[in-house]
């Protein structure tokens, strides 16, 4: 059973070229994330700001989103549930 759901995810996987284990692989980014933080670590979020205000925007809420799901949204979850 789990080297068919395996196949099964890996050729899935392999459609969507790749994200869902690229999703995975780097804690829930994106591809846009990573390269925006690849750009943030050597440019400065200020120069990265009045670079693409618009993206910038989508970067931050991207975070915020996945974040708030990782860091709070889940563990209340989990210690609502294990009560």
């Amino acid at each position: 059973m789990s080297t068919w759901l395996k196949t099964r995810f890996i050729a899935f996987d392999r459609k969507v070229d790749g994200a869902i284990s690229f999703f995975f692989k780097h804690y829930g980014k994106t591809k846009f994330m990573v390269a925006m933080s690849k750009k943030a670590q050597y440019l400065g979020l200020e120069r990265l700001f009045l670079k693409g205000p618009k993206a910038f925007v989508y970067f931050f809420l991207f975070y915020l989103v996945r974040d708030t799901i990782l860091y709070i949204i889940i563990p209340i979850g989990l210690a609502a549930w294990m009560e």
